[in-house]
């Protein structure tokens, strides 16, 4: 399978359409650095296509392309499969939907003890099970901030920053910053220039409404 390294430097989340293009690139080359890919990598490869191609708001598209998925190929890619059909519903408007595939990814993620994966899972349900958002979150930090890969870990960051932003647009701002807080020092500890300033941008937008 493909380290989580080469995905992220296909995809620029900013840029959709870009990493599209990328992903499309990598599947027609049908190798990266000189090495072909295998058969799970290409299904790899092509969750993200998926991906991508639904953050563009093409959904039967990207959900016709998850289909012809072969996921008997490698478990993992059974993951990716059920994390990308779940975000497509979720962004289409039907997070009660997406749920389930997020809970069966969550599953077997820890089930297959792929780290990065599991916690996004996670992440995801915090985001489409919004009357359990917390307990979903929570649930993912106690697991991310015990993984053995700093990759997975950085999954803190953004668990600890969307509690905050919660916290915040309830009108707590002091239970906010404590989240904020949080996600700046997992952000030093294993995530990007770019996290730490959006923990910090959140640090400031409470301190601004607190007074």
């Amino acid at each position: 399978m493909l380290d989580q390294s080469t995905l992220d430097a296909l995809w620029n989340f900013s840029d959709p359409s870009g990493s599209e293009a990328a992903f499309r690139r990598a599947l027609e080359d049908g190798a990266l650095g000189g090495r072909p890919f295998d058969d799970a990598e290409r299904g790899e490869l092509t969750t993200q296509l998926g991906r991508a191609i639904g953050l563009q708001g093409r959904y039967e598209e990207a959900d016709a392309l998850l289909d012809g998925i072969d996921c008997e190929e490698d478990p993992t890619i059974s993951v990716r499969v059920l994390l990308e059909r779940g975000r497509v519903l979720n962004s289409s408007g039907h997070a009660a939907m997406a749920v389930p595939l997020f809970e069966q990814a969550a599953e077997l993620g820890e089930h297959l003890g792929d780290e990065f994966l599991a916690a996004d899972a996670f992440h995801m349900l915090a985001i489409a099970d919004s009357d359990h958002a917390e307990s979903w979150a929570r649930a993912g930090i106690e697991y991310a901030r015990e993984a053995h890969s700093p990759r997975a870990q950085r999954w803190c960051v953004s668990l600890h920053g969307n509690l905050g932003w919660m916290f915040l647009d309830a009108g707590e701002p002091h239970r906010a910053l404590v989240e904020f807080q949080l996600a700046e020092q997992w952000a030093s500890r294993v995530g990007t220039p770019e996290q730490a300033e959006w923990a910090r941008e959140g640090i400031a937008a409470c301190r601004a409404l607190a007074g």
